[in-house]
């Protein structure tokens, strides 16, 4: 098996086109039945999706590498560019792919929050196990998916318990709170106003709620959940299609949603920038895609942020925050080499399971021959004994086959190989196995120190 990861993240794509690749939750598990259907000629492949404000990824898993791996990536790459709309080839100058040992690594560090817009962030440790969820409602996972996904929740837990990854950065909703205070000089006197009302609002609301701000809405699709967030924040609930009538009463306008067009247009904006006497409006918009039309931002008194900017609000330094970085790819770095070597086992599997059949066919015709020969009267010893020189015989036969036919330079090696298999690494006593002395065809038998045979 190999595992791949292709992707496009706030490093390698602006929010607008990242936007074009964004999906919401509910759209997760169709859209991989969809997927997964295309890519069946692939070595039936797993595949899962990730998608947040900041990253859309996709991963997948196939049966062996080269021919089937290429095929994987052309066909996810073909269906990801016509997601989006654009070209193979702008596609590819925006994204990144991974496979194998540095596909994990890169599950592991996104886990973890190293790859992250703000270093250490727990919020992509949530999106991942419901991308896995959902995945896994799809019928999509399988083994391998699920494996890398186990690991990667182990080691991002272990990341937290044993660093101080998340303890020197500021978050999304901090910087926001941040920038607002930069405008007005008291954010108790102002109105703030959250659309959504998804984890994202309610991490933002709760940072500006701190501040006490004079009066806050919430303004959602659904009333019945607008109305719970209110509730939770001592705020006022509204619809959403009231928004444009009531958008100049507040100073503060923050926007999450998974509203695939825009819901704040440049009109509504220049209405409420008329109603309140220019007085200035800070905006910022968390959707992916936009919440607010990007031309907004051109308005004079209006202050409008997206994700992107508030990038540079993240905190980068410190020796105490460097050395937490250390400790967490070392982390990361030892759960890649468990992660790759099981996957190096995993291409064992089929022998192991020939090998099992193959066992098992030996041990029926033994068993139904000494079932023959009891039901004829035979003496019940002699039949056991038949039974084990017979199996024994079976499985020793491809080896000494091996051995026999193998020529004067292969036959070192074949009788190591077979030393170690049969004999834990031990020739018998006395027995060189050369081409000059051939092996004798007994089934050589060693004894512990207690007596028992080994």
């Amino acid at each position: 098996m190999t595992v791949l990861t292709l992707g496009l993240n706030h490093t390698t794509a602006a929010v607008d086109l990242r936007g074009r690749f964004a999906f919401a939750v509910d759209q997760l598990a169709p859209t991989l039945k969809t997927l997964h259907q295309r890519l069946t000629g692939s070595a039936h492949p797993e595949v899962a999706l990730l998608s947040t404000c900041n990253r859309t990824e996709l991963y997948c898993a196939a049966g062996g590498l080269g021919g089937h791996g290429q095929a994987l990536k052309h066909a996810a790459v073909d269906w990801l560019s016509g997601i989006g709309g654009v070209s193979h080839e702008e596609l590819m100058r925006h994204t990144y792919v991974l496979e194998g040992g540095p596909a994990a690594r890169h599950a592991f560090r996104v886990a973890s929050g190293l790859d992250s817009m703000v270093l250490g962030e727990p919020q992509i440790l949530g999106q991942m196990k419901q991308a896995v969820r959902e995945a896994d409602t799809a019928g999509t996972l399988g083994t391998t998916l699920h494996q890398l996904f186990q690991r990667s929740f182990a080691v991002a837990k272990e990341v937290r318990t044993s660093t101080e990854i998340g303890a020197h950065s500021i978050s999304m909703a901090a910087a926001a709170v941040r920038l607002a205070s930069q405008l007005f000089e008291d954010l108790g006197r102002t109105k703030v106003l959250f659309v959504g009302a998804g984890e994202m609002i309610e991490l933002t609301a709760t940072h500006f709620a701190a501040r006490n701000p004079r009066t806050m809405a919430v303004a959602n699709r659904t009333l019945e959940r607008g109305e719970k967030l209110a509730t939770h924040l001592g705020a006022q609930a509204m619809r959403l299609a009231d928004l444009p009538d009531r958008l100049h009463e507040f100073d503060i306008v923050v926007s999450c949603t998974a509203s695939t067009l825009p819901i704040i247009g440049l009109g509504a904006v220049e209405r409420a920038l008329k109603a309140r006497k220019r007085r200035p409006i800070f905006m910022v918009d968390l959707a992916v895609p936009r919440d607010i039309e990007p031309e907004v931002a051109r308005l004079d008194d209006v202050y409008l942020y997206t994700v992107d900017d508030l990038s540079t609000m993240v905190q980068t330094a410190g020796e105490k925050r460097q050395a937490a970085v250390a400790q967490a790819e070392a982390i990361i770095e030892s759960g890649v080499q468990g992660f790759v070597h099981w996957l190096d086992q995993r291409t064992t599997v089929p022998l192991i399971q020939a090998l099992h059949t193959q066992a098992d066919a030996w041990r029926a015709a033994e068993m139904a021959r000494a079932r023959k020969l009891i039901a004829k009267g035979e003496d019940i010893e002699a039949v056991l004994e038949a039974m084990s020189r017979g199996l024994t015989q079976k499985m020793l036969h491809g080896a000494m086959a091996e051995l026999h036919s193998a020529d004067a330079g292969q036959r070192p090696q074949v009788a190591a190989a077979l030393s170690r298999l049969f004999l834990r690494g031990e020739l018998v006593p006395g027995r060189n196995l050369t081409a000059s002395s051939p092996p004798d065809k007994s089934v050589p038998t060693r004894h512990d120190p207690s007596g028992d045979k080994a």
